[in-house]
């Protein structure tokens, strides 16, 4: 059994026609989508994401603008200039971009977003609208990844759904997101024992974790779908996730490629919290 590839660059591109449509309703309002994004330094992994996501805002008519720091630049500093976004009502959505340089505490600056304007979904209040079932903002892999199973028919109800990786970014939401969606989940991390043994168990199983070549045929149950999150760049070059693709893709019966799996779909629910922040705010 050859495993039917789950095309993201595909679902991604309907996710942007609907948010294209979004955008057209907010503009007959004269209100147009804002982004911020925050950027420190010049780490180059950073640099690629931020280019990808400031082009995927103006193909889709969303008004994003880039915010670029030195590496030495202090806390108050960076911290004076969010609360200057927090107050801009032109600016819907605030991203900083993750890593920031080891003198700036990541927890403090994240919590300086304004709740409303977090699309990054990483703010306390959103973090806990998640666990509770509200309404929040919800970190824009995890989402990305539901919307991947919705788009390719795949339910989560009643079904065991293992998250290899705990990281406030992906592993977590993505645990909470498959209980939301009355999965059995098991979260497992570098503590777990017979990690191989629960990801054989899986029904969806999904690889959070950035090692190449974690995951091989032998965790996988035959027929399961398998997303892999996992982005490592190999010593040659190559772009590869955390799955060994051809042992996992001859027992599963879907699977995400990296590149083009759930990396596309991470940029496509980032326009779509940048416009659902803007029919929030009364736009709509």
């Amino acid at each position: 059994m050859a495993a039917t590839l789950i095309d993201g660059k595909a679902a991604a591109e309907a996710v942007k026609r609907e948010v294209r449509e979004r955008v057209v309703r907010l503009a007959e309002g004269d209100v147009v989508p804002g982004l911020a994004v925050v950027l420190v330094g010049h780490h180059p992994p950073s640099e690629i994401y931020v280019k990808k996501k400031l082009e995927a805002c103006r193909k889709v008519g969303l008004h994003a603008t880039l915010h670029r720091f030195s590496e030495e630049v202090d806390a108050p500093t960076l911290h004076g200039h969010i609360a200057m976004l927090n107050a801009d009502p032109a600016v819907h959505g605030i991203l900083v971009q993750l890593p920031l340089p080891a003198h700036i505490d990541q927890k403090a600056t994240i919590d300086r977003i304004d709740p409303e304007k977090d699309v990054d979904g990483l703010h306390p209040l959103n973090i806990g609208r998640l666990q509770t079932g509200r309404a929040g903002f919800i970190p824009c892999t995890a989402l990305g990844v539901m919307r991947l199973l919705e788009h390719h028919g795949v339910s989560a109800r009643g079904k065991h759904a293992v998250v290899l990786g705990r990281s406030a970014i992906v592993g977590r939401p993505m645990s909470w997101l498959l209980l939301r969606a009355h999965a059995t989940v098991t979260t497992c991390h570098r503590h777990t024992d017979d990690t191989a043994g629960h990801a054989a168990r899986a029904d969806i199983l999904v690889s959070a974790v950035g090692k190449p070549g974690l995951v091989t045929g032998d965790w996988v149950k035959p027929g399961a779908v398998v997303i892999d999150v996992g982005i490592n760049r190999l010593a040659d070059g190559r772009v590869v996730g955390d799955c060994d693709f051809a042992s996992v893709s001859a027992k599963a019966s879907l699977v995400t490629p990296v590149p083009g799996g759930v990396g596309p779909m991470t940029v496509a629910m980032l326009l779509v919290n940048v416009v659902s922040a803007a029919e929030r705010r009364g736009a709509v």
